[in-house]
């Protein structure tokens, strides 16, 4: 989650309210860190997570556990915004296959669409 942080305030960074001739540079390191540091370090666990779930089909095993709860939210983030897409297949299948479960079906009839960090 830590990168995933990083990547939302450096995200926001060049558009926070700051006098017009700091804009330039506010963009320039906030593109920096995330070109050599964050996103580096996001695809780093994206790509660890990957292998771990090409073990199994969860995280902890073949039935589903509390690590698959915990797990489901950074991979939720970086599916909205950290890069997670098809190029890491068992990761969006987990993805799917946590969407599928009835008990997250509930919750969203319960608390409304999921709408991670807007």
């Amino acid at each position: 989650m830590t990168p995933l942080l990083l990547a939302l305030i450096f995200g926001r960074l060049p558009k926070a309210p700051m006098p017009f001739f700091v804009k330039p540079v506010a963009k320039g390191v906030a593109d920096g860190a995330m070109k050599s540091f964050i996103q580096p370090q996001i695809n780093n666990r994206l790509d660890y997570i990957e292998g771990e779930l090409g073990k199994s089909e969860w995280f902890a095993g073949d039935t589903f556990s509390a690590a698959d709860i915990q797990m489901s939210f950074p991979l939720e983030a970086a599916a909205s915004h950290g890069g997670l897409d098809q190029t890491r297949p068992k990761a969006m299948a987990f993805l799917e296959r946590i969407h599928a479960r009835p008990a997250y079906k509930k919750a969203l009839d319960a608390g409304g669409p999921y709408e991670l960090m807007k």
